[in-house]
Order: C-alpha cells, then sequence, then structure tokens
C-alpha cells in the first residue's frame, strides 16, 4: 500500500472532445476549488475549438495546461496520455474529471483529502450519500447493473467502478502495469479499479452528486456499453479459469 503524506500537487485531468461551451467554466470552476492544483486539458483535435479555448486559458494561467492530441482516441488513451504528461513533471496525485458539467469541481477536495488514508479514491454515485440528477431510469438501471455485474464477475469491493471521477496517488499508478492498459470509454475506469485492487491498493469511495450534462452530447453510446460487457465478462472469466488451475494445482 502507498498511501502516506499529504497530497501537494494534484493535478487534474480533463479529457474533451467539443466541450467548447463547457470547457471555461469546468477548468475555472477547477482552479477556485484547488487553487493548489494543476489543470491539464487533453483534447482530440476537438473540430468546436475547444483546444483554442484552452490554450487561450493557458495562456493566462500558469497552472493550466493542454495537451493536443490528433484525432479522437478515446477516453482511455486520453487519460493515459495526461497520466504520462504529469508523472514526468512530478504531481503526486491524478484527478480524473469529465468537462460536461456532470462531476462538481467542488468535490474535488474532498477526493484528493481521502487519499490522506487511501490510494484510490472513487467519486461514487451509488454508495450512501452519492446520486444521480436528471437521468432517466434506463440510463440509471444501465449503470446501476453494470456495476452490480462488474462486481459480481471481478469479486471487486467497490459499488461505482464505471465512475469517472475518481483520484489516484501517483505511487499508486506507478504499481499498475498501465502500459498493457488498452480499453477504452468507462471500462478504462473498471480495467484500472480492477488493476488497483490486484496489487492490493486501498480504495475508497466517496459520495457525490452527478448532475447530467446540460450542454452538448454525450459521449455514452452502444459500443462502450459492449466494449464494457465483453471486457468485464473477459476478465472474470480468466479470473475465474487461475483460481480453478490453481486450486487444482494444490
Amino acid at each position: 500500500m502507498n498511501h502516506s503524506g499529504l497530497i501537494q500537487s494534484p493535478l487534474v485531468v480533463v479529457p474533451t472532445y467539443n466541450e467548447a461551451a463547457n470547457i471555461h467554466l469546468a477548468v475555472h470552476r477547477t482552479r477556485a476549488s484547488v487553487p493548489n492544483a494543476h489543470v491539464l486539458v487533453v483534447d482530440d483535435a476537438s473540430p468546436d475549438g475547444t483546444g483554442d479555448i484552452a490554450d487561450e486559458m493557458a495562456a493566462d494561467d500558469p497552472s493550466v495546461h493542454v495537451l493536443h492530441r490528433t484525432a479522437k482516441q478515446g477516453l482511455g488513451g486520453a487519460y493515459l496520455a495526461g497520466f504520462r504528461w504529469g508523472m514526468g513533471r512530478g504531481f503526486d496525485a491524478f484527478v480524473e474529471m469529465d468537462a460536461d458539467g456532470s462531476h462538481q469541481p467542488k468535490d474535488i477536495p474532498r477526493l484528493v483529502a481521502a487519499l490522506d488514508n487511501a490510494d484510490l479514491a472513487i467519486g461514487s454515485r451509488w454508495v450512501p450519500g452519492g446520486r444521480v440528477e436528471n437521468w432517466p431510469r434506463s440510463r440509471l438501471f444501465l449503470s446501476k447493473g453494470g456495476n452490480a455485474y462488474t462486481r459480481l464477475m471481478l469479486n471487486l469491493p467497490v459499488r461505482d467502478a464505471t465512475a469517472g471521477f475518481r483520484a489516484y496517488r501517483t505511487a499508486a499508478l506507478e504499481q499498475i502495469d498501465l502500459r498493457t492498459v488498452q480499453s477504452q470509454g468507462y471500462c478504462f475506469q473498471v480495467d484500472l479499479t480492477r488493476r488497483a485492487a490486484a496489487v492490493g491498493l486501498r480504495i475508497v469511495e466517496v459520495p457525490i452528486t452527478f448532475i447530467e450534462r446540460e450542454v452538448g452530447e454525450s459521449k455514452m453510446s452502444n459500443a462502450i456499453v459492449a466494449e464494457a460487457l465483453w471486457r468485464v465478462t473477459g476478465w472474470g472469466i480468466r479470473e475465474r479459469a487461475t483460481q480453478l488451475a490453481s486450486h487444482w494445482r494444490h
């Protein structure tokens, strides 16, 4: 376990694709909520000019940075690129946050504080005190059902493994083999959660209120759901096969 020492220099990583209407407020609120944090916008060549807006903010604020990628390459790849960028610059923790307003920057201090006694702090919708606003029943069913299936298949002690609002100690990420992570979408969050659990890292869940975006289009798609389903199923089957093989050897 790596949890030791207070977090001094967190980096908030914000992946973007066509978030021109949201990015300014997201960064502004983040800087106001956690003045000691830096913000890294990872933009996937947004055609709506999100990257240009981020560049303007970075020019005015030395704690705001922009990493431009050449095409839309997926959420998982954006976070991995952000982690690599931050690890090379000495940040001791990373916060994952959406740009669309669904994650509240005012909750970041609680996530970072939770790392005082943990390696990974998940902003959870499905623990007591957590909730979701403005979701249709179909989306609620998908998220709750998906998390229940994930918990069952992977034997994870986590209620919200798909949550995209979370904080990691840098030392914890260094124990996870990020080079072999290929998952994208919401499955990326499950992948890193299971990897953290597998190496014995301490995971805590912090209740948050998730608010459905008001501006722009959701990135949720059938392809993202399908990827999560087949990857989680595959991981679960492999884990059980490994356990059986170990049992028969002994």
